[in-house]
């Protein structure tokens, strides 16, 4: 049973740190940052990212005169632990003792603190480094104080456990004594820095640490977007187009205004679509609570204009996308000569997917509170991207980026919904029309039905065989509307990051190999989904591994080592001068046959891989490379003489490189298995006349406890210390869905191939 420690939470506001110079006498200067622009051990993408990383102790870490440290998060929190992750890493390499810790949230400002967009599983890819920079700083710099006070010769000190001793004669001054001396040395430059040795680690990679919410979340304490509160406060929801590219064409607010408590109706600004993160616009309804605003928004009489998206429906769409899924489409890899080979072949095994819309359904619905007053907006809300939400708050009203103050709360789930700002600009937008705060709630409903959907996907591949069954060629072909489409218009081809998701990094040893992606337009928002493409990619992939291996009748688990290969660096051939490698450079995480092995070899031991399973039970087996990591699923499926499906087990193995906190991964995979269970089993957002036709859990369902898998079983492969660290919160979930009907097959004999799975199994 892992130790859980509880340090405190507080939110660190701009005002509160400078009221704190005063007490804390610590490390908290306003001084230049450093932008850390090198000094890894290994090269990673951060220096892509917006403002980069920042690697300086005075804007991550204050000591107090009690000793109490204080150190700032910068990302937000939404489950992954990473308000605790990040933190526990610079106490780590200062030698804090954590439970003297008290972790403080940053609000949005990249100039100060790097780069913050919470997405993409590369906060600790991304800061694990920087992160350590800014403990040892922090050590160095006390260990010096501290020499320079005896008098003594810096080599002759250590810090440990959060104080420094002298080690000839023993003496010791704590972190709190030696904090306004330390403040004053110098902060060590980054080629200087002596970084801990892996093996003196206290914290890293031991998962003795509970996140540092857990008291508050489990008490009800924790601050969520929902639960700011502010004086003088209104609350408004708002009627938006029912079709995206709508727009309002009148409106009547007299029964509305008579539902007490209703205050106001007022028309909110919308923006052409696309337009990134902007409000759809409409009307909203501003009262004194949120459940008068609620119904006078149901009295409302509002006219709409449908616009270009009115006849968007999903049932004829699937066949546009299939159809296209037939026919040659843009090549995007081209290894070998696929065409001839899929010709020659001796047998051609052909498999169509489809995987439809998908809502992100976080357990908090958007929310978002503001007060816009005298050219200056204060925001509070759950967001995954402060300092994006600041630069695009300033832009909507047209005031100095330093005026607009983005207050980051936890997030009850983003899964990349709240990556998008738009309900923040919502607040900011009613905040400044009707001079009050205002918090902006979106009920349920607006949820899914104005939702940046998951793309909508239809996956065709054929695989030819030799007369040995011998696959010698490959051609996948993915039909998708493309998160582009959220950015510009007429936008019908997959982006390099989304063909990066599986598709053209398919690690595979075949001759020839094509992948192709023919057009699609997009008639509804598209955004970031947990795992994004990677989820149409690999359940494509990997369940046509299954269909494989019964063509021919060869276990599964083998079948799918044989075609991954030996272990080798995988070259792609020239689609590698294309390659979005999820923003890292491939020297530092080349696509490696071997490691995929190592978690296909592991899961299919613990699992017991080829036991005797009762009768209507299965094993179904999958793995994916995502976000640099490589993980190996395996599904235990019962289907009753009914249909009924339950899953008594889950074997997932993954390999991410250095990892910081394992019982955060654990929980991300478990987490992913039971989203996976839900997505594959229910999921499916619907359109028809240009409108989502599912609303709330009655029609949009979510894997309920009775449903979930009876245990999961984690195992994480061990990593080279210097081995860069690698995703997390999102490698887990492409592998399930296609591990799960692999699983299916095995128990019933009935191929599922196209999500979700919903009625299916009753013909079993």
């Amino acid at each position: 049973m892992y130790q859980q420690f509880a340090p405190r939470i507080e939110n660190v506001s701009r005002r509160a740190m400078l009221r704190g110079m005063g007490i804390t006498a610590g490390l908290v200067l306003a001084t230049p940052v450093m932008s850390r622009r090198s000094m890894a051990a290994y090269a990673t993408g951060a220096d892509k990212m917006p403002h980069g990383t920042v690697n300086d102790p005075r804007v991550f870490v204050a000591i107090a005169p009690d000793g109490i440290v204080t150190i700032v998060a910068a990302r937000a929190e939404m489950g992954t632990g990473v308000r605790t992750s990040l933190p526990m890493i610079v106490a780590d390499e200062m030698e804090a003792n954590w439970t003297r810790v008290v972790v403080r949230q940053a609000p949005g400002d990249e100039e100060k603190y790097g780069n913050q967009d919470t997405d993409g599983s590369r906060s600790t890819r991304h800061f694990l480094i920087p992160m350590r920079q800014v403990g040892a700083a922090a050590r160095m710099m006390l260990e010096a104080a501290a020499a320079k006070r005896w008098n003594v010769a810096v080599s002759e000190v250590k810090a440990v456990n959060h104080e420094v001793i002298h080690n000839p004669t023993g003496r010791k001054l704590g972190y709190g004594e030696l904090a306004t001396e330390a403040a004053a040395q110098p902060v060590v430059e980054a080629s200087k820095l002596q970084l801990k040795d892996p093996k003196d680690f206290r914290y890293i990679g031991k998962g003795k640490v509970g996140i540092v919410d857990l008291h508050d979340i489990t008490t009800g304490k924790a601050m969520y977007g929902s639960d700011t509160r502010l004086p003088g406060m209104k609350y408004a929801v708002i009627a938006r187009p029912p079709a995206v590219g709508g727009k309002l064409v009148s409106f009547d607010a007299k029964d509305a205004l008579k539902v007490s408590g209703v205050e106001k109706v007022i028309q909110v600004q919308g923006w052409p679509w696309p337009s990134k993160f902007q409000p759809l616009g409409g009307v909203a309804v501003i009262a004194r609570n949120t459940g008068a605003a609620i119904m006078g928004r149901d009295a409302l009489k509002v006219v709409w204009d449908d616009g270009p998206n009115g006849k968007y429906d999903s049932v004829s769409y699937r066949a546009q996308l299939e159809d296209a899924a037939r026919k040659p489409g843009k090549v995007v890899r081209d290894n070998g000569d696929a065409e001839a080979a899929l010709k020659s072949a001796d047998k051609v095994v052909v498999g169509e997917y489809y995987l439809p819309h998908l809502a992100h359904v976080s357990m908090e619905t958007p929310v978002a509170t503001a007060h816009v007053a005298d050219g200056k907006a204060e925001i509070w809300a759950p967001v995954q991207s402060p300092g994006g939400t600041r630069e695009d708050v300033a832009k909507t009203l047209g005031i100095p980026e330093e005026n607009v103050r983005v207050n980051v709360t936890l997030l009850g789930g983003g899964f990349g919904r709240k990556s998008k700002c738009d309900y923040a600009l919502e607040a900011a937008l009613i905040s400044k029309a009707i001079g009050a705060p205002v918090k902006v709630l979106w009920t349920r409903e607006d949820d899914v039905r104005h939702d940046f959907a998951h793309t909508v996907s239809a996956e065709r591949i054929e695989a030819g065989l030799d007369k040995d069954g011998k696959v010698v060629a490959w051609r996948h072909r993915s039909v998708a509307p493309s998160i582009g489409s959220t950015f510009k218009a007429d936008t019908k081809h997959e982006m390099p990051f989304e063909l990066g998701m599986g598709l053209i990094d398919l690690p595979f040893d075949i001759p020839n190999i094509r992948c192709e992606n023919p057009e699609a337009a997009a008639h509804t928002r598209i955004g970031w989904f947990r795992s994004v493409s990677n989820i149409p990619h690999a359940f494509a992939v990997q369940t046509m591994v299954g269909e494989i291996a019964h063509q021919t009748g060869r276990d599964p688990k083998d079948t799918l080592l044989a075609l991954i290969g030996p272990a080798r660096i995988v070259d792609i051939g020239p689609a590698a001068k294309d390659l979005w490698d999820y923003g890292e450079p491939i020297g530092s995480y080349p696509i490696d046959a071997g490691r995929l092995r190592r978690v296909v070899e592991l899961v299919a031991e613990r699992s017991g891989w080829g036991r005797s399973v009762p009768k209507g039970h299965g094993l179904g087996i999958a793995v994916h490379r995502s976000f640099v990591s490589y993980v190996a699923t395996v599904v235990e499926v019962a289907v009753d003489d009914k249909g009924k499906l339950t899953i008594p087990r889950v074997d997932t193995a993954i390999d991410c490189g250095t990892y910081v906190n394992p019982e955060r991964i654990q929980s991300q995979v478990e987490g992913a298995a039971i989203m996976g269970l839900s997505l594959a089993k229910h999921g499916e957002l619907t359109f028809k006349n240009g409108r989502a036709v599912q609303g709330n859990f009655d029609d949009f369902p979510v894997a309920r406890i009775d449903e979930s898998p009876l245990v999961t079983n984690v195992h994480i492969v061990p990593a080279d210390p210097d081995a860069p660290p690698c995703g997390v919160g999102e490698p887990p979930l492409p592998p399930f869905a296609p591990a799960l009907c692999n699983a299916i097959f095995a128990a019933t004999g009935k191929r599922i191939r196209s999500l979700p799975i919903g009625k299916q199994l009753e013909s079993a």
